[in-house]
């Protein structure tokens, strides 16, 4: 009986925190790298490289940026400890960040994939770093994320979630980078800038709900605050 009713209480949590948690992390992070965004510029930065070296430049490349964003969700709580900054103030700023990439992706552009040709050549030789994976698949926007969900992770359960969604997302990156060839020339332009506007409408929707989460505790201090002085 104890077993049923521990099995019982398992499902229920599952069904009322982990998978609305973990749609709200694959959601967001996936919207968050763009994987088909970046795969136009990823083909023009590898141009004339063969299969063999743009496997080994996306495998590295989804490496770091898995590293960089597991090191500042794990760490965020301690850089606001340090800094003195407050949860519910980087939510209402992480809203704005995201929003604004949101914004951009709406409008089908993403300002942190447009590269010169110049900018191009002076990071041929390392481009799986700068700028792959730092700021394209690992972002401000990305980073924010990370630090925002390990605050609401409350649980062990919810913070391995949190860890599997960001290894999946990467996974998943590398793979449609690594077809980006087929996928590509198979969605054609029109097709490109309408998934980005989709994934661009759903990331300003968590926006607004990243800075209204972040404010009402803020406005309730403050209504508090006001009727202790009356």
């Amino acid at each position: 009986m104890k077993i049923n009713v521990s099995l019982q209480q398992l499902i229920i949590f599952a069904m009322d925190s982990l998978l609305p948690f973990a749609f709200i992390c694959l959601t967001s992070f996936f919207t968050l790298t763009n994987p088909l965004g970046t795969m136009p510029v990823f083909l023009s930065m590898t141009k004339g490289l063969d299969d063999e070296q743009r496997s080994r430049i996306v495998k590295r490349a989804t490496f770091i940026s898995f590293i960089i964003l597991i090191c500042f969700t794990v760490c965020g709580q301690v850089l606001f400890s340090l800094f003195g900054i407050s949860a519910n103030g980087f939510r209402i700023a992480a809203g704005f960040i995201i929003f604004k990439i949101g914004f951009d992706m709406l409008q089908a552009k993403y300002s942190n994939t447009k590269l010169s040709d110049e900018e191009v050549k002076v990071y041929a030789n390392d481009i799986s770093i700068t700028p792959l994976s730092i700021p394209m698949l690992c972002g401000p926007g990305a980073i924010a994320n990370g630090i925002m969900l390990m605050g609401d992770a409350d649980s062990w359960p919810m913070k391995a979630t949190l860890f599997g969604s960001i290894a999946l997302i990467y996974l998943l990156t590398y793979l449609i980078l690594r077809a980006s060839t087929r996928i590509v020339p198979w969605l054609g332009e029109t097709g490109n800038n309408v998934m980005m506007r989709l994934m661009g409408l759903i990331l300003m929707v968590i926006a607004v709900e990243c800075f209204v989460g972040g404010l009402k505790p803020i406005l309730i201090d403050i209504i508090k605050a006001g009727n202790n002085l009356i």
